[in-house]
């Protein structure tokens, strides 16, 4: 099922969009988007109570984000507050609600980017720093180094003295549940292609008041991946991105798929050397050549003027915007 629109105006400047292509346009103070992942429970499973449960999530990420953008701080601050803020809710795949490998143990990936330098920290295959977005940052701000992955990661993590947690604290039953669940499937090969257990992923992209932009995205990959599987998250250009001249990106989805077709820099490359508008680039990657190749999943996006692009050809995202205190969340 594609969301994504046929040709969507941008409209601005309240904002109106067909179901899965919000485009919002327009200089603003600052502009926030926010994704819980596109691994959405069905429609026929998701119980009143469970979306209004998702839906406070968003919107006390969305909080955390704008608490740092409405008084003037940079776009990368922001998106870290709201990765951070997304990684605490145990409802959504990544830090304390991340998913478990085959072996029953959990491997987290995450990223940001800086759209102003592009500088750029990532790290894959962690456990133990509370909030793995934090570490991507660390790695960025005070290392030569980009993509840094399991226990030399985790060092650097130990030397700053980021906040560590033990299993405990990253082990929920759903989870767990869904982990014997899958490989219960496997077993008796009857896996189907449930898009909640194949995506799940968390990220922030932002344009703060000086129009700078950044992006930042954290995942636990893959329910019942095998261990030392990395998908696009800390993948610069593929599933996170960040460039003034351009946009902000944060992906999610099949991994394998948006690693293959360099999701992120795809829609760059289209902006910056073809003339396309930020709805035009992410809907014909997420719409046309995800799609052609069997991908799913979807992604957010803001434009260095501020417009706003969240496409999925799935049957939906977890996702909220804000601007400039203007909030929305939506799932489907």
């Amino acid at each position: 099922m594609s969301h994504l629109g046929a040709a969507l105006p941008v409209i601005s400047p309240d904002f109106r969009a067909a179901e899965g292509q919000e485009t919002m346009a327009g200089d603003t103070e600052y502009t926030l988007v926010i994704h819980g992942g596109a691994g959405v429970l069905p429609r026929e499973r998701m119980t009143p109570e469970r979306e209004a449960e998702t839906r406070a999530a968003l919107d006390r990420v969305l909080a955390a984000g704008e608490e740092v953008l409405k008084t003037g701080g940079s776009a990368l601050d922001g998106v870290t507050a709201a990765v951070t803020a997304l990684e605490d809710e145990p409802l959504f795949n990544a830090g304390r609600g991340a998913v478990f490998t085959s072996g029953g143990k959990h491997e987290m990936d995450a990223a940001m980017m800086d759209g102003r330098d592009r500088s750029a920290g990532a790290v894959a295959g962690i456990c133990g720093p509370r909030n793995p977005i934090t570490l991507a940052r660390l790695i960025k701000d005070r290392t030569p180094h980009v993509l840094m992955i399991g226990e030399g990661a985790v060092a650097i993590a130990r030397e700053a003295g980021l906040p560590f947690e033990g299993d405990a604290y990253f082990f929920t039953e759903e989870r767990w549940d869904s982990l014997q669940e899958t490989l219960r499937m496997e077993a008796e090969g009857t896996l189907d292609d449930d898009p909640a257990r194949r995506h799940g992923t968390v990220g922030a992209v932002a344009r703060d008041s000086l129009g700078n932009l950044a992006a930042a995205t954290s995942t636990g990959g893959m329910t019942a991946k095998r261990p030392g599987r990395v998908g696009d998250t800390p993948i610069v250009g593929a599933g996170t991105f960040a460039c003034n001249r351009t946009c902000a990106i944060s992906a999610t989805g099949d991994g394998e798929a948006f690693l293959r077709l360099s999701v992120a820099h795809e829609i760059d490359a289209r902006m910056r050397l073809m003339g396309e508008t930020l709805e035009a680039a992410a809907g014909a990657v997420i719409g046309t050549d995800l799609t052609e190749i069997g991908g799913s999943g979807g992604l957010i996006a803001v434009g260095r003027d501020g417009e706003i692009a969240v496409p999925f050809n799935c049957e939906g995202m977890y996702r909220g915007w804000s601007r400039s205190g203007t909030r929305e969340t939506a799932i489907y």
